[in-house]
């Protein structure tokens, strides 16, 4: 069960990565449109920082993974973190 473990806590990583963004463009944004948002984050700069903000979710998981005593997922959750980190300067830098 290790690798479903670690596989459900990417999962969750990941999905809590997605809502803090949508989160954090709701909070930042200037519009309701959340492609718009968006364009204008690229054009800006700012979406690295979006992404950064989003994915601080991740860091309830964890906590929560650890606080069970399930520490494969929170595995799987760390691991989600570091692809979104490796996303995010791949982003920033080439952008």
């Amino acid at each position: 069960m290790t690798k479903k473990d670690i596989i459900i806590g990417f999962v969750v990583g990941v999905i809590a990565a997605v809502f803090g963004l949508i989160f954090a463009i709701q909070i930042f944004g200037k519009s309701d449109n959340w492609g718009e948002v968006i364009q204008q984050a690229i054009a800006s700069g700012t979406l690295t920082k979006l992404m950064s903000i989003g994915a601080l979710l991740n860091l309830g998981a964890f906590f929560l993974f650890l606080k069970k005593n399930q520490d494969n997922r929170a595995k799987g959750v760390l691991i989600a973190t570091l692809l979104i980190f490796i996303v995010t300067m791949i982003i920033k830098f080439f952008n």
